[in-house]
């Protein structure tokens, strides 16, 4: 994933790289790229709106902090010298059989070499006070860490595809992805479709599937799951980071069926996702969503590219209210921020972990830490309880 001029020159000397080097691979090779949708920029996220709201948050960041370096050669992972990535970014992570799995966008060996769409590695201690130690990558023949899920990188056909999070559903891991067809200026790019990857083997192959497939201009190019009460909870963003977000459902069983999909309207949940509205305004960038029991709040993050800020909000139920925006990070101190993904499965009391990524002055992903205050402020006594809000039937 790239949010820059600079850094988009990085991925294009990567792609002449790559063709300088092998044979082209074809296109007929890569799965689905034949039948891509070709729409451009959507304009959802330039609609319905919500307003921004003036519920005070009950949650604040009063103190952020790096952690440790998680990838590249300053990391104490190594993971340049154990699976040749130098340069790598997202971070999103989702737990499968008791494990942590971080998945990264476009990937790169030294010098913008070796470049992979993506890679996935497994965390040997969940607890990331002890520094997210990388006890392993989906590798290659060569030991080098393997693009997972494969793309055509052909700018204005399928550049590259990128994860935007991922879930566990038994034995089956599931990653959603967006495949990017060109990259524009700052925070912009141009999708052909999105759509879910599966592997049955605890991430060693992966398969693009044949019916979960969304065409650009769905909302949701972009998405962070929840698991509630039985239900899987997707709050999705459009292309690009200057639409809102909104939210979707599905039970476990149908997640490959986008007809199956409900969407929070403002009111109820509608099988239309013409009809999704936004539950937190525009502008917002990659996501990540958890609930804190020690203070009865869900907790959002995502990149705010106006600001120039990692953003926290805050609510009592998925569909809002969301508190207003308090900065949690920002660019004048961490120059080049971006995509912070909140560490699944901890009880969050005092204290939030969560991934970062900078793409200067180097192009990694940092484990993080901020500190976590309550605001005196009982949000739950201002909005339905979600239990309440999932009784009412789909609208058409």
């Amino acid at each position: 994933m790239r949010i820059s001029p600079a850094l988009l020159g990085v991925s294009f000397s990567a792609f002449i790289f790559f063709c300088a080097c092998q044979l082209p691979m074809a296109i007929a090779d890569v799965e689905g790229t034949e039948t891509l949708d070709t729409m451009a920029l959507s304009d959802l996220g330039q609609q319905n709106e919500v307003l921004e709201t003036s519920t005070p948050g009950a949650l604040q960041i009063v103190e952020t902090e790096i952690v440790s370096q998680l990838t590249g050669a300053e990391s104490p992972n190594a993971t340049d010298t154990r699976w040749n990535v130098h340069g790598t970014d997202l971070g999103h992570m989702f737990t499968h059989k008791g494990e942590i799995y971080m998945v990264f966008g476009d990937t790169y060996g030294p010098d913008g070499g070796d470049w992979r769409s993506n890679t996935i590695a497994r965390i040997a201690d969940p607890d990331p006070a002890n520094g997210f130690s990388i006890s392993s990558m989906i590798e290659s023949a060569t030991g080098a860490a393997k693009e997972i899920i494969r793309s055509a990188k052909v700018p204005g056909l399928e550049w590259t595809v990128i994860p935007t999070n991922g879930i566990s559903l038994g034995e089956r891991m599931v990653l959603h992805y967006m495949s990017v067809r060109m990259w524009g200026a700052d925070d912009k790019w141009y999708v052909r479709r999105s759509g879910l990857a599966y592997s049955d083997d605890d991430g060693q192959n992966w398969k693009r599937s044949d019916t979960a497939i969304w065409p650009a201009g769905s909302g949701f190019e972009q998405v962070a799951y929840v698991e509630h009460d039985g239900m899987i909870y997707v709050f999705g963003i459009p292309q690009g980071r200057f639409g809102g977000v909104r939210l979707g459902r599905v039970a476990p069983q149908d997640v490959f069926d986008p007809r199956a999909y409900t969407y929070w309207d403002g009111q109820g949940w509608s099988a239309n996702i013409q009809r999704a509205t936004a539950v937190v305004p525009a502008p917002a960038g990659e996501l990540s969503v958890a609930w804190s029991n020690a203070h009865q709040a869900w907790l959002m993050m995502y990149l705010e590219p106006v600001e120039r800020a990692v953003i926290l909000r805050s609510a009592p139920t998925m569909t809002g209210p969301w508190s207003a925006a308090q900065i949690v990070a920002h660019a004048d101190e961490y120059p080049g921020l971006y995509a912070p993904y909140i560490v699944p499965g901890l009880e969050i009391d005092d204290a939030v972990y969560f991934t970062m990524s900078r793409w200067k002055p180097v192009y990694n992903v940092f484990l993080m830490k901020g500190k976590l205050e309550a605001q005196g402020v009982d949000l739950a006594a201002v909005e339905t309880p979600i239990s309440e809000v999932e009784e009412q039937p789909a609208n058409e």
